[in-house]
């Protein structure tokens, strides 16, 4: 989930500005902008450069779904340990028990905490791609 949440602020750091370019260029350099023909390509450049700055955006979002189940079986498996522990000292180790409830514990936060960032991380690149296409849409000025 990380890698893909790097490359797409090295893509928006270093790319989009050049991808976003190479479009608005192409279409300042038609010189027909009313036909319905050229407005069927600046709708294909602007298709194109959503493409581009939306990739691997759902994939990050599945990921980000995933991070909280993930966390949960780590929840069964320290339920396990402990249900293991009960079931051969009837209940009367508390201190052995601790410890299939750390391991319950900790793979649960984890997962909340991955999650939770990465929900950070996909609602700030929502908006920026909506703004960067946005963008590019102002400067595809209609003549």
């Amino acid at each position: 989930m990380w890698a893909l949440i790097l490359e797409r602020v090295f893509y928006f750091r270093f790319a989009h500005k050049q991808v976003a370019a190479e479009a608005i260029a192409e279409w300042r350099s038609r010189s027909d902008r009313k036909s319905t023909f050229a407005h069927w390509i600046r709708d294909k450049l602007v298709s194109e450069v959503r493409m581009k700055a939306e990739q691997n955006v759902s994939l990050t979002k599945a990921m980000v779904s995933l991070a909280p189940l993930l966390g949960l079986l780590g929840t069964v498996t320290g339920m396990v340990a402990v249900f293991d522990v009960m079931a051969i000292t009837n209940g009367a180790d508390a201190k052995a028990m601790s410890a299939g409830v750390s391991r319950a514990t900790i793979p649960t936060m984890a997962g909340m905490v991955a999650s939770l960032s990465g929900i950070l991380f996909t609602s700030g690149m929502d908006r920026r791609v909506a703004r960067s296409v946005q963008q590019v849409e102002d400067a595809m000025e209609i003549s």
